[in-house]
């Protein structure tokens, strides 16, 4: 029997009070039903859960490569979508084909608008982003942002990779949270630390990054991602010449509710 209600997930535009509080209350049941369960049970019973459709989006991480092949195993009716920005890493192109090799399933592709990046490079520059905060994040906007906001159309669940000891600004992460978007989104993940999770994707032979190998921990666009040194926090390599505190790119920096496990 389903803890959310259909009601709660239908689909809006910009939800109304009313509808928030709905959703932040099948976020806090679902944290409640989640939160003791191993990942695998978390995915399976979330995905059972939500009335519509749910979305897995991938950047090809280590956490996501171990979600999707969780996804994979238990045969889980979820779209898999990655955000392919036009600059990432030949080895996230790599890696994107082995793993559809391997778990033969299709990651589809979201592309940025093409009117969208030629009016921000024509006002901030191709690498324009090394230059302001502001740029930057007009690029990641173009490139990532908006871009989600379609593969998300018409959603109600939202599965993604965020672990709370990722950086400071992911501490607060918790199992379900309300996305201001109008959607549960579920990080079943979270309680994880990436020794586990290294050492899962390495007993399950779950395809990585070749770059992982290389010290590059966190990976995102090529020109924004770089190795870390040992002992640096592990985001330290996504936009390094930017304080620490200001390290995402938008798509997880909306505002959102986290219920408490009772």
């Amino acid at each position: 029997m389903s803890v959310v209600g259909a009601n709660s997930l239908s689909a809006s535009a910009s939800p109304t009070c009313h509808r928030v509080a709905d959703l932040t209350a099948a976020a806090a049941r679902l944290t409640d039903l989640l939160a003791d369960l191993p990942p695998a049970q978390r995915l399976v019973r979330f995905v059972r859960q939500i009335p519509r459709r749910t979305v897995f989006t991938t950047s090809f991480g280590l956490e996501d490569q171990v979600i999707l092949h969780l996804i994979a195993a238990h045969g889980l009716d979820v779209d898999i979508v990655t955000l392919d920005t036009g600059r990432l890493f030949r080895e996230t192109y790599d890696l994107w084909a082995e793993t559809e090799r391997r778990y033969g399933r299709r990651v589809r592709a979201i592309y940025p608008r093409q009117e969208n990046v030629e009016k921000m490079v024509a006002e901030h520059g191709i690498n324009g982003f090394y230059q302001s905060r502001a740029a930057r994040l007009a690029c990641c906007h173009a490139r990532k942002v908006e871009p989600l906001g379609r593969a998300l159309a018409g959603a109600a669940g939202w599965i993604v990779g965020l672990r709370a000891d990722q950086s400071a600004a992911r501490s607060g992460t918790g199992i379900v949270a309300v996305d201001e978007r109008g959607l549960l989104k579920l990080s079943p993940l979270f309680d994880w630390t990436r020794e586990a999770v290294q050492s899962f994707a390495a007993e399950n032979d779950v395809p990585i990054n070749s770059l992982h190998a290389q010290s590059f921990v966190s990976i995102g666009c090529a020109p924004c991602t770089r190795a870390i040194a040992p002992g640096e926090p592990e985001r330290a390599g996504r936009w390094w010449w930017e304080a620490d505190d200001k390290k995402e790119c938008g798509l997880h920096a909306r505002r959102t509710k986290t219920p408490t496990s009772s």
